[in-house]
């Protein structure tokens, strides 16, 4: 098994390449030895630091997936506790951040999209973002795949908008015209102690997988747009505190929050290419 091989598909390839299904196919399968030699061949290339995983052995996890949405060790990642400011969602980096002019969001140089297509075409969900701001942050492969919330909020509604399978690094940011919207993606849309706010799961190539905590699996196997709402209040309402896991991604991905207008100021030290860490001081309530 070649793992720089494997490497580069897990960073560069496309829906189209054949190397795809075989990577897929390494990720979900129980191969014993097979998978804990990937495990262990992944963790050295990309110099994962295993003593921040709940179970550090390579040898504990049956496939790839589970090593790759690893939990957390407790403590590894503490939650910013003061009210007025939000928390990291993810490990990553940031891509772009800033306000949303005219419905446009900046995905690279040179290169930008909507605020509709990126939710998948309902206006209303679209609205609630004008002149707001937004964060996307990429989560390299050797990354804490799981995403949290930045605060308390309530699940209103969750749009599965079907799309391309393109890889979401920088690389790919800068030369694909409206990755964000064209990849498929999972929209959720939560009300919170400080106004509206959107988690754009966006997929990426190889496998694709998409969880949230409320509706497991939700891609693959989906092919068309579906969208659920939820109720706002009562027993079946679905409440998420500050920090708490609210989904995951397997093998690759990006996540653009969206908030209203005048309601959050990101950290002033945050740009393009800001190493972020769950939990961290991500922005102020205004």
């Amino acid at each position: 098994m070649n793992f720089d091989n494997l490497k580069i598909a897990f960073q560069y390839a496309l829906p189209k390449h054949g190397v795809s299904k075989l990577v897929g196919f390494l990720a979900r399968a129980k191969l014993g030895f097979v998978t804990t030699g990937l495990i262990k061949s992944f963790v050295k290339a990309y110099d994962i630091n295993m003593d921040e995983a709940k179970h550090s052995d390579p040898a504990y996890f049956k496939t790839f997936n589970d090593f790759f949405t690893r939990e957390l060790a407790e403590g590894v990642r503490p939650i910013i506790k003061d009210e007025n400011k939000l928390a990291h969602p993810v490990d990553g980096a940031v891509s772009q951040l800033g306000p949303i002019k005219d419905g446009t969001l900046v995905q690279a140089k040179n290169h930008y999209y909507s605020t509709l297509e990126l939710v998948g075409g309902d206006q209303a969900i679209a609205d609630k973002f004008e002149d707001g701001d937004f964060a996307t942050i990429y989560l390299a492969p050797s990354d804490y795949h799981r995403l949290h919330m930045p605060v308390k909020g309530t699940l209103t509604d969750m749009i599965y908008v079907p799309g391309d399978a393109f890889s979401v690094n920088p690389l790919t940011a800068a030369n694909v015209p409206n990755l964000f919207a064209r990849n498929e993606r999972v929209v959720c849309i939560f009300d919170t102690e400080i106004g509206p706010m959107a988690m754009v799961l966006v997929g990426a190539t190889i496998v694709r997988s998409i969880e949230t905590v409320w509706e497991g699996n939700i891609t693959p196997p989906r092919g068309t747009l579906k969208q659920w709402t939820y109720p706002s209040d009562g027993d079946d309402a679905i409440v998420l505190d500050k920090g708490e896991e609210m989904g995951r991604f397997k093998l690759g991905s990006t996540v653009v929050c969206l908030f209203g207008k005048d309601k959050i100021k990101f950290v002033e030290e945050l740009t393009a290419g800001s190493v972020t860490r769950l939990g961290e001081h991500f922005a102020d309530v205004v």
